[in-house]
């Protein structure tokens, strides 16, 4: 029990002291302006490929077609600039519909 309780207790600092040197550090550590660019695209497609890989599989195997469907209608109403609670809702209720009609 006890070594359970360091370990997560190391990690808790780390976390800590990780996220603290990102605004300690960021005016003395500077990136070159192609640097700072790649940086946010990276961001971008590493939250896309999460999007991605959770969209479409669940476990080893492909999802089905009715989530694929709902992120994409939810994706939509986002870029749209709906509402946030309209965009889950309508994410959801698409993809429930296509499941209640036999959509895998």
């Amino acid at each position: 029990m006890l070594p359970t309780l360091v370990a997560m207790f190391a990690l808790a600092v780390g976390t800590f002291l990780l996220r603290l040197a990102g605004p300690a550090l960021r005016a003395r550590v500077t990136f070159p302006e192609r640097a700072e660019k790649l940086l946010e695209v990276s961001a971008v497609v590493l939250l896309a490929a999460l999007a991605a890989t959770a969209a479409l599989t669940e476990g080893p195997a492909f999802a089905g077609a009715a989530r694929p469907a709902g992120v994409m209608v939810g994706g939509v109403l986002a870029w749209r600039k709906a509402p946030f609670l309209v965009v889950v809702l309508a994410a959801a209720g698409t993809a429930a519909l296509l499941r209640f009609a036999g959509v895998p």
